[in-house]
């Protein structure tokens, strides 16, 4: 069972170990593309994905109505079944707005949620507290806490991290801060899952015994990162090293170049897998000239792959 899957270091990995933050397909008229989000997840999932963050950052949550937000959590888990975790991305920096959000996903039925820090208001620690507590209290769906001040503008306190561990209901933590040693604090002082949610960081992150990673750059390649998790599983550090080194062409072009819903729905067209690379403002397509730049990187990590 994806939910009773044990960590590098003997932790419960309540969303699966491979994560991927979806990006939302568009049709080239800006509607939700249903039947291009139905192929997307399915490819994630057969090729080894075994948690699916819908609405995420990397899914354009913020300019995706309440409304397609629903019909996305209810068809993205009725495609995945029990075959992965759906985590609704339910976070805002409006509490009340989250909240109610957070009822969306139970309602759909929603394996997990992921609340991001409150962006752009810059509560005080106290404040981001009462606002996680109030979500996990809204509905019985497990919250995993996003953070992430490059985005959010503030970044969760290691203590306040220790204080929300203390809920039941706030099982997992997506770590984008990239300060290390506040991450081994918090595996070592909680039982939290800790996923690493910096894809050019996941395996000191997964060596120091995190629960997994939530990636976007997965995009490209799915089995490239469950072959990472599964050498450090393996305590196989070489083998490790090898494929992160590997990897970092791939994740360079995917969330170096430019935004990353923008560069995987680019890789995810190329590939096949989505009619449309489409975007929604302010989030624009690469110019040509990006577009080959990005294309030249991921071409680079398939055949270091292949050598």
């Amino acid at each position: 069972m994806v939910g009773q899957v044990e960590g590098p270091i003997g932790r419960g990995a309540p969303f699966g170990e491979l994560v991927v933050a979806m990006v939302t397909p568009f049709a080239e008229d800006g509607r939700v593309d249903f039947d291009g989000v139905l192929a997307l997840a399915d490819f994630l999932v057969n090729d080894g994905c075994e948690g699916l963050v819908v609405c995420g950052t990397a899914g354009e949550s913020s300019t995706v109505s309440d409304r397609e937000k629903e019909a996305l959590f209810r068809l993205v888990k009725g495609s995945a079944g029990n075959r992965a975790k759906v985590i609704a991305g339910t976070g805002s920096n409006d509490t009340a707005h989250s909240a109610q959000l957070a009822r969306v996903a139970a309602s759909a039925g929603a394996d997990g949620q992921m609340v991001v820090a409150p962006y752009f208001t810059r509560p005080t620690q106290d404040g981001i507290f009462h606002h996680f507590s109030h979500v996990a209290a809204a509905t019985d769906v497990p919250v995993m806490v996003y953070d992430v001040p490059a985005r959010a503008g503030i970044a969760i306190d290691t203590e306040t991290i220790m204080r929300l561990a203390d809920n039941p209901k706030i099982v997992a933590l997506k770590d984008a801060k990239a300060d290390f040693a506040a991450a081994v604090e918090v595996m070592t002082r909680t039982d939290l899952a800790v996923y690493a949610g910096d894809d050019a960081l996941a395996l000191p992150w997964l060596a120091a015994g995190a629960t997994g990673l939530v990636s976007v750059s997965a995009h490209a390649g799915p089995r490239r990162f469950r072959e990472l998790i599964e050498a450090v599983n393996g305590s196989d550090l070489p083998r490790a090293r090898r494929i992160q080194r590997d990897l970092a062409p791939l994740i360079d072009a995917v969330m170096g170049r430019m935004p990353g819903a923008v560069a995987a729905k680019q890789v995810l067209k190329r590939r096949g897998i989505l009619p449309s690379s489409t975007v929604r403002l302010p989030l624009v397509e690469p110019t040509e000239a990006a577009a080959a730049e990005l294309f030249d990187d991921i071409v680079a990590a398939e055949l270091a792959f292949a050598s």
